[in-house]
């Protein structure tokens, strides 16, 4: 294999709490409980009275945190009845109708979204959204001495529509038919006046430009003349930077409605914007920002851990963009989900948007140096030659680490260095500070920020393996600062975060990546052999695939270079008898794939190889694993793993082909 694919970060599905909704099934008992709280709140939405509508509302908004009653709900049509009073006349009513149904997309997971659209929930949120889009003309004469204002409506109406479109792609064709940009872009030009609202559309902008062609053939000068307004404010607060940073991701987005010299000079300025970002300390910042919070108040909120449990939680939700895995549970809903914290707690609200903004900014570098398909040069590579049996032309969209990464531009190779976003993507990963996470460990309030830090760290690391490839040693530090890189992510890999699947994937990727490009430099590299084969035993039972293939890799690069070093038969016995045993054993066959990759890199060349094949019997291994190989190929392979898979896949049955007659020849010696 000893190929790996550019992680590319795509919207995926959110909860309440961070973590990726459980789907919602809308099919069970229907003698449901009768003292299920569906019923006799929906029949309240027809009520006359606005504060009874008001009240089912908020209700309703509270009572689907509980995942297990949407069901009730959906069964009893909620959406459709919702829906009507996102028109209200009463304000209060069209917020809390707003703010229910995106409680129930969040929580209600994609399966839920998907049925929302279906149910035509768009129609009415576009109306009203088309109403806050005249929001300077709008007549509020039949809302006078109400509590609510029509951008509070607004804030709850555009969240709305970032969840639907960040999990329906009906959704995102209703915005582009609908118009609906405008009222993002008036949203946006809010921002001196209204920052939450202005941080909300610029979130579901964000979303629904990316991969939107049909957005990007009708944008306009005056959509860019938007973002680039707002990336040339020179506010210094840190929602003034997610703001800014998220203009800078819809930018990306829609770059190609720009001309060549556009593209140019906005690249350099999304960049700057992005470099800012990165290059604000968050462990020096959040702790001066409790403290700030601190000193201007009695702080009774912020008490250590060991409280009444009420003030345990903080009713926030964690940003959307999570990058978590599908087969992670959600935990325990909270008692609100919605984004906006109290007004009165800036701070911590400038602390969440600066974590925000950096771990969008690392994940919109990410993207800069993906492509979604391989070059020809690379497939040519990927594919074996005229032996190959089952390689398919069609590609896939799997994550599947089976690509080289591409070369950045020229261009951007050298923006990102006169930013020096390396360097910052290094610190990121070293991130977050031991005091800041004290503190927020210690401070219930707080808490919540402890999930963002880590994700930051994740997202450097995943954007550090990415940007390995395209970058020269010395815009790294040379060869002594990728030495101390590898002993942090070594130092990293033997930590307790191995528990957390996203984080023991990106350090892995990211250690892979860099100790390839030591091997390559030859540079010495940091983990003994015992610790390697700890590491190696750990990660490959992980049930993640890309976890278990880094692994394997790691062994291979480690072996390879060991290899060319003296009295290390020992050592390359001990290693390839480690991947001989995954190859024969694991459910996956990429899995075995990497591992016979790795053998073939470890035992190709060097009497310490030869020495070390011969002491483990490899030859006849090999032959003995041959036709089991083979035949799980052919019965497993077109029915379980995609096309670019199996054309790697039929080059390692090829190469192991090959392999075992260099061996045959060795021995004939």
């Amino acid at each position: 294999m000893g190929k790996t694919k550019n992680n590319k970060f795509k919207r995926p599905s959110f909860s309440p709490d961070g973590l990726p909704a459980t789907p919602v099934k809308q099919t069970g008992d229907e003698s449901e409980d009768e003292d299920s709280p569906a019923a006799e709140l929906l029949d309240k939405l027809q009520s006359p009275s606005a504060d009874v509508r008001e009240y089912a509302c908020a209700s309703i908004s509270r009572v689907v945190q509980q995942s297990q009653t949407i069901p009730g709900f959906l069964q009893r049509d909620a959406v459709r009845k919702i829906g009507p009073l996102l028109l209200d006349r009463s304000l209060a009513v069209r917020e809390t109708a707003a703010g229910a149904l995106r409680n129930l997309s969040a929580c209600g997971g994609p399966e839920v979204c998907e049925d929302m659209v279906r149910q035509d929930a768009l129609t009415p949120l576009s109306a009203l959204l088309r109403e806050v889009r005249m929001l300077d003309q709008f007549n509020l004469k039949c809302f006078i001495g109400q509590k609510r204002t029509v951008e509070d409506v607004a804030n709850e109406a555009v969240n709305l529509l970032w969840n639907l479109c960040e999990s329906s792609s009906t959704a995102v064709s209703v915005f582009n038919k609908a118009g609906l940009l405008d009222v993002l872009l008036h949203c946006l030009q809010r921002h001196p006046q209204n920052m939450e609202l202005a941080i909300s559309a610029a979130h579901c902008m964000h979303t629904v430009t990316e991969e939107n062609e049909e957005l990007v053939r009708n944008v306009n000068a005056a959509v860019f003349g938007v973002l680039e307004n707002i990336l040339s404010s020179t506010h210094t607060s840190m929602e003034y930077t997610l703001l800014r940073t998220l203009a800078a991701g819809s930018l990306w987005n829609l770059k190609s409605g720009l001309s060549s010299a556009q593209q140019s000079q906005t690249l350099t300025a999304l960049t700057t914007t992005l470099s800012h970002s990165l290059s604000l300390d968050a462990g020096e910042l959040i702790p001066e920002l409790w403290h700030a919070e601190s000193a201007q108040s009695d702080h009774t909120d912020a008490r250590p851990a060991g409280h009444e449990a009420e003030e345990m939680e903080e009713d926030v939700r964690d940003e959307k963009m999570n990058g978590r895995k599908p087969n992670e549970r959600m935990s325990k809903p909270k008692n609100d989900i919605s984004d906006l914290l109290p007004r009165d707690r800036l701070e911590l609200r400038e602390a969440k948007a600066l974590l925000s903004a950096q771990q969008t900014s690392l994940e919109i570098i990410v993207n800069m140096c993906c492509s979604d398909e391989p070059s020809d040069d690379e497939w040519e590579e990927m594919s074996s030659s005229d032996e190959s049996e089952v390689c398919a032309d069609g590609m896939s969209d799997t994550n599947s680490s089976l690509f080289s990464p591409l070369c950045l531009s020229a261009e951007l190779h050298t923006i990102l260095l006169n930013h020096s976003i390396p360097q910052q993507i290094l610190k990121k990963a070293e991130f977050p500070s031991a005091a800041a996470l004290e503190l927020c460990s210690k401070y219930p309030t707080w808490k919540c920020l402890l999930k963002k830090m880590h994700r930051v760290q994740c997202r450097a690391l995943t954007c550090l393996h990415n940007i390995l490839s395209s970058m020269d040693t010395e815009s790294l530090d040379g060869a002594s600062g990728l030495q101390a890189v590898a002993q942090h992510l070594s130092s990293l890999v033997f930590s307790s975060a191995l528990k957390d699947e996203e984080f023991l994937e990106a350090v892995t990727s990211a250690l892979r990546s860099l100790l390839q490009i030591m091997a390559t430099k030859n540079i010495p590299q940091c983990m003994t052999p015992h610790q390697l084969m700890i590491f190696c035993e750990a990660a490959t039972s992980c049930e993640l695939v890309s976890v278990r293939v880094n692994a394997l890799a790691i062994l291979g690069i480690t072996g390879s270079s060991l290899s060319k070093e003296k009295n290390t038969a020992d050592t390359l016995q001990l290693i390839g008898s480690a991947l001989l045993n995954i190859a024969v054993k694991d459910s996956n066959l990429v899995v075995c794939g990497e591992a016979l990759d790795a053998l073939f890199d470890v035992f190709a060349d060097g009497d310490e190889a030869e020495k070390a094949g011969k002491n483990m019997n490899l030859l006849s291994s090999l032959k003995a694993l041959q036709p089991g190989f083979r035949a799980k190929l052919r019965k497993e392979g077109r029915g379980k793993y995609s096309p670019d898979q199996l054309c790697v896949l039929d080059n390692i049955r090829i190469n192991l082909k090959r392999f075992i007659s260099y061996l045959e020849n060795l021995q004939r010696k």
